[in-house]
Order: structure tokens, then sequence, then C-alpha cells
């Protein structure tokens, strides 16, 4: 099964994808095939520089993150001109897991991919699971994590689609809105129903 996985900001999907990957699945995380891409000299990494500017770069050539998070978080045109540049490549590449996967015969493949429901990809996706927490649940969590003010928080919330939105849209939701446990929880009732009785079915939604 080829299983896209995709959440929000601070909803905590990424301890989901280890979750998968610790029940066997093979997990493919778009953010690290990101970093892989721009590396200096890339050609991504180039037209990110010549986008952007050199102000987006640490002094050993790398992409300064959290320089050019600022820059595309707090501008809509900024973060489609990065999605542009990034997006086909990153895309090319788990297009090339997902072969991979298939002709070693696996049980499945998670795709770990924020910007799933943003900017849907051309990918051969069996089924849809959304990570969600409450909006509020969402900026607590990055302000903590990433040292933001409230203002900061909301306005990167601003630029994803409302986990609201995403939640309807999924094929199935993880509440991750309470403890780790109950999360842990969930993927294993949902692994067991998806791979080891190898029979999806219609699955129900989170309430």
């Amino acid at each position: 099964m080829v299983i896209g996985l995709t959440g929000g900001i601070g909803t905590g999907k990424s301890r989901v994808s280890e979750m998968f990957q610790g029940l066997g699945a093979r997990v493919v995380d778009a953010d690290i095939l990101a970093r892989e891409i721009v590396q200096p000299g890339k050609s991504a990494w180039k037209e990110i520089k010549n986008a952007f500017g050199p102000k987006v770069l640490n002094p050993d050539k790398t992409l300064n993150r959290q320089t050019l998070a600022n820059m595309v978080f707090t501008e809509s045109q900024a973060l489609e001109r990065l999605n542009q540049i990034t997006h086909p490549r990153v895309y090319r590449k788990i297009t090339a897991e997902i072969l991979k996967a298939k002709k070693e015969r696996l049980p499945a493949i998670v795709l770990d991919i924020p910007l799933l429901l943003e900017n849907p990809p051309s990918l051969p996706l069996d089924m849809i699971i959304v990570v969600y927490s409450p909006k509020y649940l969402q900026a607590k969590r990055i302000r903590k994590r990433d040292g933001l003010t409230v203002k900061e928080a909301e306005q990167r919330l601003r630029n994803q689609m409302p986990i609201a939105q995403k939640k309807r849209l999924a094929d199935y939701v993880i509440d991750n809105r309470g403890s780790w446990e109950e999360t842990r929880r969930q993927v294993r009732v949902l692994w067991d129903r998806l791979i080891k009785k190898n029979k999806p079915g219609k699955l129900p939604t989170c309430s």
C-alpha cells in the first residue's frame, strides 16, 4: 500500500510516521528529501539563491532554513515560489522510492508529506491519513518548539490549509490531541487493519 501521511504544523505528524516505521512500514520523509536537494551547488540550491538572495545562505553556503522559513511563512508568493522550485524535484525522488518499495514487495510505504493536500502531487496513493490536533494546540506546540511569538505562530498557521479542512479530506484521521500512548494505539489499530489483514475496505473517519 502507498499511504500519504500529512497534517499541520505542530500536529505531531513526524512522531506518527516514526510509529508507522516502528511497525514495519518504510517511511519516506519529504522534508528530508527537500534538504537533500538543496545542498550547496545543486540546481535547487542555485534557484533558491537566485530567487531569495544571498541572505538565505549561511557562511558555509548551506541554506539558512530559519531565515528562509521566516520569509516564506510571512509572504504567500514567496512560499509559492519556493514550492515551485522544490516540489517537482522532491516528488521525482518519492516516485523512485515507491517503485523501489513495490519491487521489494514491502507491505506498505508511508509518504510523510507536509503539504500533501495544499499541493496534491501526482502520486499513486491508496489512502490519505491526516494527523489532527486542534488549532489552539498546534499554536501552543510550535510556540514552545520554535520559540515563536503568538503573532508568528498565527502567521504560520494561516499559511497552511486549516487542519479542520484537512480532517474532512482524509480517508482516516489520527487524533493527536491526547497522550502519545493514545495516538500509538490508533496507529497500531490502523496498521493491523490495513496491513496484517490486508483488507482496507472503507475506512471510517475520526469524529
